[in-house]
């Protein structure tokens, strides 16, 4: 299983990007996706995550301004950030937690895309 991220790049304060994230290989179906960043020295945190159903949720900080949303036919996510704040500077992995068959089922990362908010 790949998941290829793609979408970051430098974008002024108040801009907006849209992180997109495809899911391929020996994939049954995939319950949760979800977005994450990492800043140099800090641990990976949460931005958003997607049930198969629809249910999301959001880091408190991006609620307002980012959305999540995902294709379950074409296993792809999204990410849409608007109102970028510097803070928002990190680099975005996507994560699939991907059923291969009946029974197995694992987390799988994305490469990581660069996002960049100047002021």
């Amino acid at each position: 299983v790949q998941l290829q991220a793609s979408g970051g790049g430098l974008v002024q304060a108040g801009g907006s990007l849209r992180l997109s994230c495809a899911a391929s290989g020996s994939i049954f179906n995939i319950r949760d996706m979800g977005w994450y960043r990492q800043t140099p020295g800090k641990q990976r945190e949460l931005v958003a995550t997607i049930t198969a159903g629809g249910r999301t949720n959001y880091k408190d900080s991006v609620k307002g301004r980012f959305t999540i949303s995902r294709n379950n036919a074409e296993n792809t996510v999204w990410l849409q950030m608007n109102s970028l704040k510097p803070g928002d500077t990190a680099l975005y992995y996507c994560k699939a937690y991907v059923y291969q068959n009946m029974w197995s089922a694992s987390d799988y990362w994305g490469q990581g895309t660069q996002v960049t908010v100047s002021s």
